[in-house]
């Protein structure tokens, strides 16, 4: 078929006109991959992916399948977990590919801010901001291989969310192509500017359903001077928060991480992942993953960290602690906690959840999640782990041992519509940092008020009225 059409198709030559006839791919080999999500539950199939090199190529790309009523699905690094950068099973749509947008434009360090192309790695970021003395947080396990137009477009959460905030909080400005081909250069580096709506936040979080995000003027930030790590063992989620709380009154909130971890997932992480090791000798049920980070290098802040930590365990809150005493160990803890991710593959089928709740919520929803599950699926072995400081948790659910995965699996809409019930009981959210993409598309409309569905429906219509702009992802028209 793609051969068929790489003979015959008008918009084919017309995009190989615009990029160059070796960045239209058409060779099935080569599209597979952009073809199937990172988690391997959606297939679809593409008319064919074009790599423009720039914004006014974008553009040109874009106007060419607007005249021809052709859906765009945008890819970054796809490394996205919810398919809302896969494209449908019907393979009429046109992927555009943003790697080839990956210049670093500005860095002006005295504005503390960075301006990027779409396509940037996200490490690559990090690394030209360190080498300016600056920081950019926005952390995440794909950092070296996703791209800042995707984390931009799906308001990426992370490991530092609870010090600095989610991706749209690190932004300034951005370059956005619309859905018929204009180009609205919205790259401000100002603080303060308030003359009407704050349109780039309509871009940001939305999948790529209103528009394409070709560059962006990022926030940087001090470097910290100094920063304190510990693994500490706690009593219970309860007791966590309580350590979380008196954390920032120590160190005037100076916490940049705050990962809740069950023991199971430190025991899988040990098992399956090689240099995964366990700090705690008394192996306790939950684990908490705290550092704090700014001060002026001068011991202060792990000085409060390790006072902080000698309190609680005086008070019963903490059975254990494990100060990281160097870079090395530091890099140990944390690789411990993001073995917990790969460790869950090599134990069968997982259900998954990406959900958040008022910080102060996390161990009433804990209690009752874990009790429905279990009341579900007795033998099922929860792993919810994640981000307590800012109330975001991937209660995931690893298969009963011995367990036929296939048979898992089919309960995956029966479990998560359980979860996500108490989640809304709570005040939460079902997508607290991958997105909504296709696989939340319709779950969204069982919690939202209908007339946040239809102001939704109202914005994709004004901005995208022929619907090509990632069609059938976020919200159903």
């Amino acid at each position: 078929m793609n051969e068929i059409l790489e003979k015959s198709d008008p918009l084919l030559d017309r995009l190989k006109q615009v990029v160059g006839a070796g960045h239209v791919v058409t060779e099935a080999e080569a599209l597979a991959p952009r073809l199937i999500d990172w988690r391997k539950r959606y297939q679809g199939a593409a008319r064919c992916m074009v790599e423009p090199a720039t914004t006014a190529e974008v553009a040109a790309v874009v106007r060419a399948c607007a005249e021809t009523g052709t859906a765009i699905v945008p890819q970054g690094g796809h490394t996205g977990l919810v398919g809302g950068s896969t494209p449908f099973e019907d393979g009429r749509a046109v992927i555009l590919s943003t790697r080839r947008l990956n210049r670093i434009r500005d860095l002006d360090a005295a504005n503390n801010t960075i301006t990027v192309e779409a396509g940037c790695i996200l490490q690559h970021i990090q690394q030209a901001a360190d080498e300016a003395d600056r920081l950019f947080p926005l952390s995440l396990a794909a950092e070296g291989t996703c791209q800042i137009g995707g984390n931009l477009s799906t308001n990426a959460g992370g490991l530092n969310v609870l010090r600095y905030g989610n991706a749209r909080e690190q932004v300034l400005g951005l370059e956005v192509v619309l859905a018929d081909g204009q180009v609205w250069d919205g790259l401000r580096r100002l603080r303060k500017d308030n003359t009407g709506y704050d349109l780039k936040q309509l871009f940001i979080g939305a999948e790529g359903t209103l528009g394409i995000i070709t560059a962006a003027v990022l926030k940087l930030h001090p470097k910290p001077r100094e920063v304190a790590t510990a693994m500490v063992a706690v009593r219970d989620p309860a007791a966590a928060l309580d350590l979380l709380n008196e954390l920032q009154e120590a160190t005037a909130q100076s916490v940049v991480s705050f990962e809740l971890m069950p023991r199971l997932g430190i025991d899988l992480a040990v098992k399956h992942v090689a240099a995964a090791q366990d700090p705690l000798a008394n192996r306790p049920e939950w684990y908490a993953l705290v550092e704090v980070s700014g001060g002026s290098g001068d011991g202060d802040l792990k000085a409060a960290l390790e006072r902080t930590l000698m309190e609680a365990y005086e008070a019963g809150t903490v059975a254990d602690a494990a100060p990281a005493e160097n870079a090395a160990q530091r890099e140990a803890f944390w690789h411990l906690r993001e073995a917990i991710v790969e460790a869950q593959r090599h134990e069968g089928a997982s259900i998954k959840h990406d959900i958040a709740v008022p910080v102060s919520s996390v161990p009433a929803f804990l209690d009752r999640a874990l009790a429905k599950v279990r009341d579900m699926i007795p033998s099922v072995r929860p792993v919810p782990f994640g981000h307590l400081g800012d109330g975001n948790l991937h209660f995931n659910l690893t298969q009963p041992e011995d367990a036929d995965a296939d048979a898992f699996l089919a309960r995956w809409e029966e479990v998560n519509a359980a979860v996500h019930d108490i989640v809304h009981a709570f005040g939460g959210s079902i997508s607290a940092e991958h997105g909504v993409g296709r696989m939340k598309v319709g779950e969204i409309q069982r919690f939202k008020p209908p007339v946040e569905i239809e102001m939704m429906r109202a914005i994709k219509h004004t901005l995208d009225p022929q619907n090509i702009m990632n069609p059938g992802k976020v919200v159903e028209v």
